[in-house]
């Protein structure tokens, strides 16, 4: 891969996806801003250039976000116009003045104070996710920590800590398995290479999900402010308006999906990784306080969402090269997270380097994640907790795992372990 032109370069190839570090170094270092024609994308790789686009609202708008990819068939948009699918401007594709209230929402939800209050449920939670996960080792002498401790830990918090147990519950198609797997869909949907079969396979998904979260919308208001739904409720848009039953549904899709499914592609990740460096895990069981900065280097090297998408205002320059008005640009998180002209030895995982905060895995500015300080509590009490509970967990994998394979979000789909 690292001597293939980079102009060859497929960013949804599954050897790309695998080791995408060599062709990252390659792009920062002979083409830190490069046109790919596959995506029609501006790919930029430095991180001082990743940087500045975060911070430069006017010339570089966040509308593009959440646009699917590859454009989406007539046939699929059809299905989806059956339940009124759509996503307008809320929270990562609003670029105007209705982005600030909006964040406000999930800043009083999910701000330091709450994030500490939010421990011992997370605590909670794990521990009886871990009870699963040994119970199914008895059982069969395997687990996939992806598809349980991974997938279960975030979203359960992601409901407890949003106010939304109550009304999930009460609707018979809010259970685990359907909700995870239409986020997944949803997040396959958007950001995938699909032929036409298995876009409209995901349409469908992605058609049902939706419907759902109407359903809770429209099922009546919650006045609590202190829950999703409730602060919803009580919102008012710059005009003095309540958001829309659409608005309200698109701030819930992407809400839904991004509180629990990266934090869940995060926790596979580091899962894996620290698995198969040696002695690492056993240190997490000896020394439960460094599971955290471990977890902080792991973001900066190999986050969940690698890539994002800005679109230019005007015409722009970035690092000599000169971008007209509305190009599609995509910022390499990842890339950016593994420069060396930042990080000192960007490779080697070093948790105690002192600029590890400085990577752009939670992006930055006014779009920055608003669930950064949950997740880097989520990661921290999962691997301390289930280190320490199976300290002789070691990985049963006997090939390399399956990889997510989206433009924008990186993750093993399987982390098969067993007892040591």
């Amino acid at each position: 891969m690292a001597s293939m032109p980079l102009e060859r370069v497929d960013l949804f190839d599954q050897g790309y996806v695998r080791d995408p570090f060599p062709v990252a170094a390659a792009l920062r270092e002979h083409a830190p801003v490069m046109y790919d024609d596959r995506t029609g994308l501006w790919l930029v790789s430095r991180y001082d250039d990743v940087r500045a686009i975060l911070l430069d609202t006017e010339n570089f708008l966040p509308d593009n976000a959440l646009d699917a990819v590859s454009p989406l068939s007539v046939r699929t948009l059809r299905t989806l116009a059956k339940v009124r699918f759509s996503l307008p401007r809320t929270l990562a594709n609003n670029g105007g003045d209705s982005h600030a209230g909006y964040r406000r929402i999930l800043t009083r939800l999910l701000n330091v104070h709450a994030v500490n209050r939010a421990a011992p449920l997370v605590e909670r939670i794990t521990a009886e996710c871990l009870d699963d996960v040994e119970a199914r080792l008895d059982a069969d002498g395997v687990c996939d920590l992806a598809t349980t401790l991974a997938r279960d830990v975030p979203f359960r918090v992601m409901l407890g800590v949003l106010g939304l147990e109550e009304a999930v519950a009460a609707d018979g198609d809010g259970d685990i398995e359907t909700l995870t797997r239409w986020s997944a869909t949803s997040l396959e949907l958007f950001w995938g290479r699909l032929d036409e079969d298995r876009e409209e396979e995901l349409a469908r998904d992605a058609a049902d999900f939706y419907a759902w979260l109407t359903r809770l919308v429209q099922r009546g208001p919650d006045d609590d402010p202190g829950t999703l739904l409730g602060a919803l409720a009580a919102h008012r848009l710059p005009d003095g308006r309540p958001p829309s039953a659409a608005q309200r549904a698109a701030v819930l899709y992407f809400i839904v999906i991004a509180g629990q499914m990266t934090t869940s592609q995060m926790l596979s990740t580091m899962f894996r990784r620290a698995l198969e460096q040696d002695g690492q895990w056993r240190r997490f069981a000896r020394e439960p306080e460094t599971a955290a900065p471990w977890a902080e280097e792991m973001l900066r090297r190999e986050p969940p969402i690698t890539t994002w998408r800005r679109v230019t205002a005007r015409p722009v320059t970035v690092a000599g090269t000169d971008l007209p008005a509305g190009a599609q640009v995509l910022l390499m998180l990842a890339a950016a997270g593994s420069d060396p002209a930042v990080f000192d030895d960007p490779e080697q995982i070093c948790p105690y380097r002192g600029n590890v905060r400085r990577h752009l895995a939670f992006g930055l500015g006014a779009h920055r994640c608003s669930g950064a300080e949950l997740a880097r509590l989520e990661a921290g009490t999962v691997l301390r907790m289930a280190a320490a509970r199976l300290p002789g967990l070691r990985s049963a994998d006997t090939s390399p795992p399956p990889m997510l394979s989206l433009l924008s979000f990186r993750a093993p789909l399987r982390v098969l372990v067993t007892r040591g």
